[in-house]
């Protein structure tokens, strides 16, 4: 997840910096631009980040070489290095949504009609559970861009 605060050549220079390093040593099966995409919390009072992915074969220095490099690099945000089966499908992004600006995606229309109150409180609690079972999903697929 790169800084957006960067402008894009300097973004792309840095992913261009981690696809060489990938090829040097290891082999690149894949390579994604998700673009900018707003973030489930905060990283450095940036609510989005342009989103960057790779999939590659690689020995471990190879990785701890990355590792320390994306640790240090300038307009990184975040960045994770996971082990996935070879036969896994390549992960597709989850679609943007639409939210209004300044609105969160908790905060309801008001030109609707709203729900009536549950009357037990494990209800409620159930019904926020897969939601929040689901922005945590959303979150790990989009850890490992870099």
């Amino acid at each position: 997840m790169l800084d957006p605060r960067q402008d894009a050549p300097a973004r792309d220079a840095m992913a261009q910096e981690a696809r060489k390093q990938i090829e040097s040593a290891g082999s690149l099966k894949h390579e994604k631009s998700w673009g900018l995409r707003k973030m489930a919390y905060e990283i450095d009072q940036r609510t989005e980040a342009d989103y960057r992915w790779f999939r590659f074969e690689a020995p471990t220095d190879l990785l701890d070489q990355l590792n320390h490099n994306l640790k240090i690099a300038d307009g990184v945000l975040r960045f994770r290095i996971f082990q996935v089966d070879p036969d896994a499908p390549v992960i597709v992004p989850p679609p943007t949504s639409a939210v209004a600006p300044g609105a969160s995606r908790g905060q309801q229309d008001d030109t609707g009609p709203r729900p009536a109150p549950e009357s037990s409180g494990e209800a409620a609690a159930e019904e926020a559970a897969p939601e929040a079972g689901q922005e945590t999903a959303a979150a790990e697929t989009s850890g490992p861009a870099q």
